[in-house]
Protein backbone atom coordinates (compact mmCIF):
# COMPACT_ATOMS: atom_id res chain seq x y z
CA UNK A 1 0.00 0.00 0.00
CA UNK A 2 2.64 2.48 0.60
CA UNK A 3 3.96 1.99 -2.77
CA UNK A 4 1.22 3.00 -4.44
CA UNK A 5 0.24 6.33 -2.62
CA UNK A 6 2.25 8.91 -1.27
CA UNK A 7 3.96 8.78 2.62
CA UNK A 8 1.62 11.42 3.78
CA UNK A 9 -1.51 9.73 2.14
CA UNK A 10 -0.03 6.37 3.32
CA UNK A 11 -0.40 7.34 7.23
CA UNK A 12 -3.48 9.07 7.04
CA UNK A 13 -5.55 5.83 5.84
CA UNK A 14 -3.33 3.81 8.72
CA UNK A 15 -5.09 6.71 10.52
CA UNK A 16 -8.58 7.13 9.87
CA UNK A 17 -11.42 5.10 11.20
CA UNK A 18 -13.54 2.80 9.00
CA UNK A 19 -16.51 5.15 9.61
CA UNK A 20 -20.46 4.47 9.50
CA UNK A 21 -23.05 6.92 9.66
CA UNK A 22 -25.34 9.63 8.11
CA UNK A 23 -23.71 11.06 5.23
CA UNK A 24 -24.52 15.25 3.87
CA UNK A 25 -26.92 14.35 1.58
CA UNK A 26 -28.73 12.56 4.50
CA UNK A 27 -28.48 8.71 3.60
CA UNK A 28 -26.42 6.58 5.66
CA UNK A 29 -23.53 4.18 4.52
CA UNK A 30 -19.70 4.32 5.07
CA UNK A 31 -17.40 7.36 4.91
CA UNK A 32 -14.98 7.43 1.60
CA UNK A 33 -12.54 10.31 3.02
CA UNK A 34 -11.41 11.41 6.40
CA UNK A 35 -13.42 14.73 5.74
CA UNK A 36 -16.79 12.59 5.03
CA UNK A 37 -15.89 10.65 8.24
CA UNK A 38 -15.71 14.05 10.19
CA UNK A 39 -19.24 15.62 8.56
CA UNK A 40 -21.32 12.44 9.93
CA UNK A 41 -20.55 14.01 13.44
CA UNK A 42 -21.12 12.57 16.73
CA UNK A 43 -23.32 9.65 15.81
CA UNK A 44 -21.35 7.77 13.53
CA UNK A 45 -19.57 4.68 14.54
CA UNK A 46 -15.98 3.80 14.22
CA UNK A 47 -17.06 0.37 12.74
CA UNK A 48 -13.81 -1.22 13.11
CA UNK A 49 -12.62 -0.19 16.85
CA UNK A 50 -15.89 -1.21 18.01
CA UNK A 51 -15.60 -4.30 16.35
CA UNK A 52 -12.24 -5.28 17.27
CA UNK A 53 -12.91 -3.79 21.01
CA UNK A 54 -16.09 -6.66 21.15
CA UNK A 55 -14.19 -9.35 19.63
CA UNK A 56 -11.21 -9.07 22.17
CA UNK A 57 -13.22 -8.84 25.04
CA UNK A 58 -15.08 -12.17 23.73
CA UNK A 59 -11.72 -13.61 23.36
CA UNK A 60 -10.64 -13.08 26.53
CA UNK A 61 -14.25 -14.53 28.46
CA UNK A 62 -13.69 -17.77 26.10
CA UNK A 63 -9.75 -18.30 27.23
CA UNK A 64 -10.95 -17.61 30.51
CA UNK A 65 -14.05 -19.52 30.61
CA UNK A 66 -12.38 -22.29 28.86
CA UNK A 67 -9.30 -22.51 31.73
CA UNK A 68 -12.29 -22.62 34.03
CA UNK A 69 -13.92 -25.52 32.66
CA UNK A 70 -10.59 -27.73 32.20
CA UNK A 71 -9.56 -26.62 35.46
CA UNK A 72 -8.40 -29.97 37.98
CA UNK A 73 -7.32 -30.12 41.59
CA UNK A 74 -4.11 -32.56 40.02
CA UNK A 75 -1.55 -31.36 38.09
CA UNK A 76 -2.38 -28.12 36.27
CA UNK A 77 -2.08 -27.27 32.25
CA UNK A 78 -0.03 -24.74 31.07
CA UNK A 79 -3.14 -22.68 30.31
CA UNK A 80 -4.48 -23.45 34.35
CA UNK A 81 -1.11 -22.49 35.96
CA UNK A 82 -0.91 -18.70 33.40
CA UNK A 83 -5.03 -17.92 34.10
CA UNK A 84 -4.34 -18.62 37.73
CA UNK A 85 -0.77 -16.31 38.01
CA UNK A 86 -2.95 -13.69 36.37
CA UNK A 87 -5.98 -13.77 38.99
CA UNK A 88 -3.12 -13.95 41.95
CA UNK A 89 -1.29 -10.51 40.45
CA UNK A 90 -4.23 -9.25 40.26
CA UNK A 91 -5.77 -10.26 43.67
CA UNK A 92 -2.24 -8.67 44.98
CA UNK A 93 -2.83 -6.13 43.19
CA UNK A 94 -6.60 -5.21 44.89
CA UNK A 95 -5.41 -6.40 48.15
CA UNK A 96 -2.53 -3.46 48.10
CA UNK A 97 -4.65 -0.53 46.64
CA UNK A 98 -8.34 -1.65 47.89
CA UNK A 99 -8.94 -0.90 51.27
CA UNK A 100 -12.86 -1.60 50.95
CA UNK A 101 -15.06 -4.58 50.63
CA UNK A 102 -16.75 -5.14 47.86
CA UNK A 103 -16.35 -8.60 45.87
CA UNK A 104 -16.65 -7.08 42.83
CA UNK A 105 -13.07 -4.48 42.54
CA UNK A 106 -11.47 -8.03 41.70
CA UNK A 107 -13.62 -8.75 38.24
CA UNK A 108 -13.28 -5.17 37.37
CA UNK A 109 -9.34 -5.34 37.68
CA UNK A 110 -8.90 -8.52 35.79
CA UNK A 111 -11.62 -7.61 33.15
CA UNK A 112 -10.23 -4.31 32.41
CA UNK A 113 -6.47 -5.48 32.78
CA UNK A 114 -6.91 -8.34 30.49
CA UNK A 115 -8.73 -6.08 27.45
CA UNK A 116 -6.86 -3.20 27.80
CA UNK A 117 -3.66 -5.67 27.25
CA UNK A 118 -5.18 -7.39 24.58
CA UNK A 119 -6.62 -4.40 22.67
CA UNK A 120 -2.87 -2.91 23.12
CA UNK A 121 -1.04 -6.34 21.82
CA UNK A 122 -2.89 -5.28 18.67
CA UNK A 123 -0.15 -2.79 17.92
CA UNK A 124 2.09 -5.66 17.53
CA UNK A 125 0.52 -6.97 14.51
CA UNK A 126 2.20 -5.94 11.14
CA UNK A 127 0.99 -2.45 10.33
CA UNK A 128 -0.19 -3.78 6.65
CA UNK A 129 -1.64 -6.93 6.18
CA UNK A 130 -4.91 -6.75 7.86
CA UNK A 131 -5.99 -3.15 6.16
CA UNK A 132 -4.87 -4.92 3.03
CA UNK A 133 -7.17 -7.89 4.05
CA UNK A 134 -10.20 -5.34 4.71
CA UNK A 135 -9.49 -2.89 1.57
CA UNK A 136 -9.76 -6.31 -0.70
CA UNK A 137 -12.89 -7.88 1.37
CA UNK A 138 -14.39 -3.92 0.94
CA UNK A 139 -13.41 -4.31 -2.77
CA UNK A 140 -14.48 -8.02 -3.71
CA UNK A 141 -17.49 -7.75 -1.55
CA UNK A 142 -19.16 -4.62 -0.86
CA UNK A 143 -17.55 -2.84 -4.68
CA UNK A 144 -15.62 -0.34 -2.48
CA UNK A 145 -12.88 1.57 -3.84
CA UNK A 146 -9.83 -0.36 -1.78
CA UNK A 147 -8.22 3.22 -1.26
CA UNK A 148 -11.36 4.29 0.98
CA UNK A 149 -11.73 1.06 3.03
CA UNK A 150 -9.73 2.12 6.66
CA UNK A 151 -9.08 -0.52 9.14
CA UNK A 152 -7.54 0.03 12.60
CA UNK A 153 -6.62 -2.44 14.32
CA UNK A 154 -5.89 -0.66 17.73
CA UNK A 155 -9.08 -0.06 19.86
CA UNK A 156 -7.18 2.04 22.07
CA UNK A 157 -5.52 4.49 19.55
CA UNK A 158 -9.48 5.29 19.30
CA UNK A 159 -10.02 8.34 21.76
CA UNK A 160 -14.10 6.82 21.58
CA UNK A 161 -13.15 3.24 22.94
CA UNK A 162 -10.57 5.02 25.91
CA UNK A 163 -13.04 7.59 26.88
CA UNK A 164 -15.81 5.05 27.04
CA UNK A 165 -14.19 2.64 29.19
CA UNK A 166 -12.61 5.79 31.52
CA UNK A 167 -16.50 6.65 31.80
CA UNK A 168 -17.76 3.65 33.11
CA UNK A 169 -15.18 3.61 35.35
CA UNK A 170 -16.36 6.93 36.02
CA UNK A 171 -19.62 6.00 36.47
CA UNK A 172 -18.87 3.17 38.83
CA UNK A 173 -17.23 5.80 41.10
CA UNK A 174 -20.03 7.95 41.36
CA UNK A 175 -22.30 5.07 42.10
CA UNK A 176 -20.07 3.75 45.02
CA UNK A 177 -19.19 6.98 46.42
CA UNK A 178 -23.02 8.09 46.94
CA UNK A 179 -23.65 4.05 48.02
CA UNK A 180 -20.79 4.61 50.70
CA UNK A 181 -20.95 7.72 51.64
CA UNK A 182 -24.85 8.61 50.85
CA UNK A 183 -25.97 11.74 48.90
CA UNK A 184 -25.10 14.16 51.55
CA UNK A 185 -21.74 12.14 52.46
CA UNK A 186 -20.97 12.84 48.30
CA UNK A 187 -21.91 16.57 48.53
CA UNK A 188 -20.20 17.06 51.23
CA UNK A 189 -16.88 16.09 49.60
CA UNK A 190 -17.60 18.67 46.62
CA UNK A 191 -18.44 21.45 49.04
CA UNK A 192 -16.37 21.15 52.27
CA UNK A 193 -13.36 20.38 51.11
CA UNK A 194 -10.44 20.97 50.88
CA UNK A 195 -11.02 24.50 52.45
CA UNK A 196 -12.92 24.60 55.76
CA UNK A 197 -13.80 27.41 58.57
CA UNK A 198 -15.82 27.29 61.97
CA UNK A 199 -17.29 30.23 61.13
CA UNK A 200 -20.68 29.98 59.20
CA UNK A 201 -20.04 32.93 57.06
CA UNK A 202 -16.27 32.01 56.40
CA UNK A 203 -17.62 28.42 55.23
CA UNK A 204 -20.01 29.73 53.16
CA UNK A 205 -17.57 32.07 50.87
CA UNK A 206 -15.42 28.78 50.75
CA UNK A 207 -18.37 26.34 49.08
CA UNK A 208 -18.51 27.91 45.44
CA UNK A 209 -14.51 27.64 45.57
CA UNK A 210 -14.28 24.09 47.08
CA UNK A 211 -17.00 22.88 44.66
CA UNK A 212 -14.75 24.23 41.44
CA UNK A 213 -11.78 22.78 42.74
CA UNK A 214 -13.39 19.38 43.52
CA UNK A 215 -15.00 18.86 40.70
CA UNK A 216 -12.32 19.67 38.19
CA UNK A 217 -10.52 17.30 40.39
CA UNK A 218 -13.33 14.86 39.78
CA UNK A 219 -13.54 15.17 36.30
CA UNK A 220 -9.88 15.29 35.97
CA UNK A 221 -9.81 11.41 36.79
CA UNK A 222 -11.47 9.79 33.85
CA UNK A 223 -10.12 12.52 31.56
CA UNK A 224 -6.91 11.99 32.95
CA UNK A 225 -7.56 7.88 32.08
CA UNK A 226 -8.49 7.89 29.06
CA UNK A 227 -5.94 10.66 27.32
CA UNK A 228 -3.21 8.68 29.07
CA UNK A 229 -4.40 4.98 27.60
CA UNK A 230 -4.89 7.05 23.96
CA UNK A 231 -2.14 9.23 24.15
CA UNK A 232 0.71 6.44 24.33
CA UNK A 233 -0.96 4.04 21.95
CA UNK A 234 -1.54 6.57 19.15
CA UNK A 235 2.28 7.94 19.68
CA UNK A 236 3.02 3.97 19.49
CA UNK A 237 1.15 3.35 16.30
CA UNK A 238 2.23 6.21 14.32
CA UNK A 239 5.80 5.48 15.06
CA UNK A 240 5.50 2.04 13.61
CA UNK A 241 3.71 3.48 10.32
CA UNK A 242 6.71 5.82 9.91
CA UNK A 243 9.16 3.00 10.10
CA UNK A 244 6.94 1.16 7.47
CA UNK A 245 7.46 3.66 4.78
CA UNK A 246 10.72 2.88 5.31
CA UNK A 247 10.03 -0.81 3.50
CA UNK A 248 9.52 1.70 0.34
CA UNK A 249 12.56 3.48 0.19
CA UNK A 250 15.18 0.83 -1.27
CA UNK A 251 16.98 -2.13 0.70
CA UNK A 252 19.13 -0.05 2.63
CA UNK A 253 16.47 1.78 4.62
CA UNK A 254 14.13 -1.26 4.45
CA UNK A 255 16.74 -2.91 6.84
CA UNK A 256 17.42 -0.17 9.13
CA UNK A 257 13.82 0.04 9.09
CA UNK A 258 13.42 -3.69 9.85
CA UNK A 259 16.10 -3.20 13.03
CA UNK A 260 13.83 -0.22 14.23
CA UNK A 261 10.62 -1.87 14.21
CA UNK A 262 12.46 -4.93 16.07
CA UNK A 263 13.81 -2.67 18.31
CA UNK A 264 10.43 -0.71 19.31
CA UNK A 265 8.35 -4.12 19.04
CA UNK A 266 10.70 -5.26 21.81
CA UNK A 267 10.02 -2.08 23.82
CA UNK A 268 6.53 -1.80 23.13
CA UNK A 269 5.75 -4.88 25.01
CA UNK A 270 6.41 -2.96 28.05
CA UNK A 271 4.38 -0.04 26.86
CA UNK A 272 1.46 -2.21 25.90
CA UNK A 273 1.48 -3.96 29.49
CA UNK A 274 2.69 -1.30 31.33
CA UNK A 275 -0.43 0.92 30.12
CA UNK A 276 -2.84 -1.69 31.06
CA UNK A 277 -1.36 -2.13 34.08
CA UNK A 278 -1.64 1.61 35.50
CA UNK A 279 -5.27 1.89 33.65
CA UNK A 280 -5.93 -1.11 36.16
CA UNK A 281 -4.29 0.21 38.96
CA UNK A 282 -6.00 3.92 38.92
CA UNK A 283 -9.14 2.19 38.67
CA UNK A 284 -8.24 0.75 41.73
CA UNK A 285 -7.62 3.79 43.63
CA UNK A 286 -10.23 5.58 42.01
CA UNK A 287 -13.06 2.90 43.17
CA UNK A 288 -11.08 2.92 46.96
CA UNK A 289 -11.42 6.58 47.41
CA UNK A 290 -15.23 5.96 46.53
CA UNK A 291 -15.64 3.75 49.61
CA UNK A 292 -13.92 5.76 51.97
CA UNK A 293 -15.30 6.95 54.40
CA UNK A 294 -12.84 8.46 56.88
CA UNK A 295 -13.89 12.36 56.55
CA UNK A 296 -18.17 11.83 57.15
Amino acid sequence: MAGEITSAEYIKHHLTNLTYGQKVDGSWGFAHTANEAKEMGFWAFHVDSLAWSLGLGMLFLFIFRMAAKRATAGVPTGMQNFVEWIIEFIDVSVRGSFRGNNPWVAPIALTIFIWVFLMNLMDLVAIDHLPKLAAWVGEVFLGMDPHHVYMKIVPTTDPNITFGIAIAVFIMMLYYSIKVKGFGGFSAELVLHPFSSKNPVIMALFIPVNFILEFVSLISKPVSLALRLFGNMYAGETIFILIAIMYGAGWGLGLFGGMLQLGWAIFHILVITLQAFIFMTLTIVYLDMAHQTDDH
